[in-house]
């Protein structure tokens, strides 16, 4: 079989980062995700992965914070059988297979019309599963989402590569548009984009990066109706035995200093 090429730049290249990283952590023999679709996507496209500099610390990173959004996604859809959930941004990400949501479920996956060509090529089509071409920040494409049902929101990987205004204005259109639900993504401090950027990974794409959340409760006045339920960092000190030492290492600080616990964090809001 022909591998699939891809032509992607700067943001949407770093999608590539995400799949190819937890492709990686699922050929480990202690994997948290098992995404074999996502491993079996990288072995089908046509990339040099080893520019972007993805190593297994990197992979399993990547991995922790995903199981948290699963965990996150799968305890609502227990809750809420007929929900909706919207994967906004969702690149090559695999939740839907991983989850395999009830079949009461309406599931939106959410990204550029490029990225959503790729992700037809690669991924099998089921019942309750729609795509949708656009970027997240236009707003006719939320026209095609049912207002009346639990909605659960995942926005893993996004906020960074939204402006300051054009991340408050987003939640707050979701907010809007659906009955009740919760919203969950990960977010960043003004050192979190700075050790981002940093990242070898990151910087071979060219990406930028804008929005910083220092202060998650700030969204509940950017976004009335938001109401943030559950804070927590993205990588704990008991993750340290699933990366290198030195790796772990720099979880134990991050737990122990204030201004690094805020660098990466998990946020679950309801509405």
């Amino acid at each position: 079989m022909a591998g699939e090429k891809v032509h992607l730049t700067k943001e949407k290249e770093t999608l590539l980062i995400t799949v190819y990283g937890k492709a990686l952590e699922s050929r480990l023999p202690n994997s948290l995700l098992k995404d074999h679709f996502a491993d079996e996507a990288v072995r089908r496209i046509d990339y040099d992965f080893s520019r972007l500099k993805v190593d297994d610390n990197l992979g399993v990173s990547l991995a922790i914070r995903a199981k948290t959004l699963d965990d996150w996604t799968s305890a609502f859809l227990a809750k809420n059988p007929n929900a909706v959930v919207l994967h906004l941004g969702c690149g090559l990400d695999t939740r839907i297979f991983r989850i395999d949501p009830p079949s009461g479920v309406d599931w939106f996956d959410v990204d550029y019309p490029e990225v959503i060509e790729l992700r037809r090529k690669l991924y099998p089509p089921r019942d309750h599963y729609r795509l949708i071409a656009s970027s997240v920040t236009e707003p006719g494409w939320l026209d095609e989402v049912p207002r009346d049902r639990p909605a659960m929101v995942v926005a893993e990987g996004l906020t960074p590569y939204l402006t300051a205004d054009e991340g408050p204005r987003l939640f707050s259109r979701l907010v809007s548009h659906l009955a009740s639900g919760e919203l969950v993504c990960d977010a960043y401090s003004d050192l979190g984009l700075k050790f981002v950027r940093l990242s070898p990974s990151f910087r071979a794409t060219g990406a930028e990066i804008h929005w910083a959340i220092n202060d998650p409760r700030a969204l509940e006045q950017a976004a009335p109706g938001l109401r943030l339920v559950e804070e927590t960092m993205a990588y704990k000190p008991e993750h340290a035995a699933r990366v290198s030492w030195f790796a772990g290492l720099i979880f134990r600080l991050w737990s122990h200093i204030p201004a690094l616990r805020r660098v990466g964090r998990l946020l679950r809001f309801r509405f």
